[in-house]
């Protein structure tokens, strides 16, 4: 061998002192290799014949000792990642984790076992090449989804998000991890809505804020009972002000066509969110919708006049279509996917701090009109 001088000592000492030597011989050259600086590419060759003739017949802890060691390098070849990740034991999760780099063929060639907890680590990654984003994607796996959801360096885009969005409607965490992110849209969760948290629930809404949705199959049913809107309204107005919230659900099981224990949710959703997907679907203005709203919600006195303020802008910003398609996405009558569709998209993605402070309206029409609401609440309460 020519090259770095130790690799021709630790070649003497195999063939001088046989495979009792091994174990240490092993550590010393992987320690070795860790230690010196970028190596030439001869010099790798050289190791590569090294250890894969080591690493065969040393122990198994040295082995893994040995693996953990190399493991440290930044200059490891597809050939020796392989032989650390094959003989590293249980630090393999930790090495797969904080490796400074991994061939796209070490990564295809783990995600091939299909071991689903090795390969939600890879999927947490933040350079995973394109083929192996595909493999992993082609998991039928929580645990790998759930890491791809979390993994803001991964730009859902194409068949992914199709993938992210099925995924979120069967696992509430990857429908919160999504909820968190500003390059998601948040109109996919709509199945997930009831799985998600207060705020992450009004971003799945003002996802439909000035938007074009298709036709929904319940659209006809809806204009039909909104001809009676106001005395919806006061229906439901009267039921929320007794808290006779299990008639409400009955009231919204025959206007919707949903099951009971959807309704349900719907009935004692204190904070006021799919509440107002009803109302708004049905065809209610502001002024009528938050007068049901108001003695339906249960907030602290500080967050009242903020939380009716996110409602006003709602009702003025997202029309009653859009709302009737995403009732329709509960009862399993849409394809929201096809959201993706570009005469669907939003007109401007925005950011979720861009949405969170539009939330806090300035508009003096609309806080007047909150404020009298409240007044109009606070006699009737009384």
């Amino acid at each position: 061998m020519i090259g770095f001088q130790p690799y021709e000592t630790f070649q003497l000492l195999i063939d001088s002192g046989g495979i009792d030597r091994a174990n240490t011989l092993l550590v010393a050259a992987c320690d070795a290799f860790t230690r010196r600086g970028k190596p030439h590419e001869i010099e790798v060759k050289q190791f590569e014949e090294l250890a894969t003739r080591l690493f065969p017949t040393a122990a198994p802890g040295a082995r893994m000792k040995a693996a953990a060691t190399l493991g440290y390098s930044e200059f490891l070849s597809p050939k020796l990642e392989q032989l650390v990740v094959a003989n590293i034991g249980d630090d393999l999760l930790t090495y797969l984790a904080d490796a400074p780099t991994l061939s796209e063929k070490t990564m295809i060639g783990i995600i091939s076992t299909a071991d689903t907890k090795v390969c939600a680590v890879l999927a947490a990654r933040d350079d995973i090449p394109n083929v192996a984003m595909a493999k992993l994607f082609q998991l039928n796996s929580r645990r790998v989804y759930r890491a791809l959801a979390e993994n803001i360096s991964i730009r859902p885009k194409g068949p992914y998000i199709s993938a992210l969005a099925r995924s979120a409607q069967m696992d509430h965490k990857v429908a919160r991890s999504l909820a968190q992110r500003d390059d998601f849209d948040t109109a996919l969760l709509a199945p997930a809505f009831f799985d998600l948290a207060e705020e992450d629930r009004l971003q799945v809404i003002e996802a439909f804020a000035l938007r074009k949705t298709p036709e929904a199959p319940i659209k006809r049913t809806l204009e039909q009972i909104s001809l009676a809107k106001a005395d919806l309204a006061k229906a439901l107005m009267k039921l929320f002000m007794e808290n006779r919230r299990p008639e409400v659900t009955r009231l919204l099981t025959q206007i919707t066509g949903m099951d009971e224990v959807r309704c349900g949710q719907i009935a004692h959703d204190v904070s006021g969110a799919a509440l107002f997907v009803i109302l708004r679907a049905f065809g209610l203005s502001s002024q009528e919708g938050l007068k049901v709203i108001i003695h339906a919600t249960s907030h602290e006195e500080d967050d009242r006049s903020q939380s009716l303020g996110v409602f006003a802008r709602m009702f003025q910003n997202i029309s009653a279509d859009a709302m009737a398609f995403l009732l329709s996405s509960w009862r399993e009558e849409v394809n929201l996917l096809d959201l993706n569709k570009p005469q669907y998209r939003p007109f401007a993605e925005e950011t979720r701090r861009a949405n969170r402070a539009k939330r806090i309206t300035s508009d003096p029409v609309i806080a007047q009109a909150v404020s009298a609401l409240e007044r109009i609440g606070a006699r009737r309460a009384s």
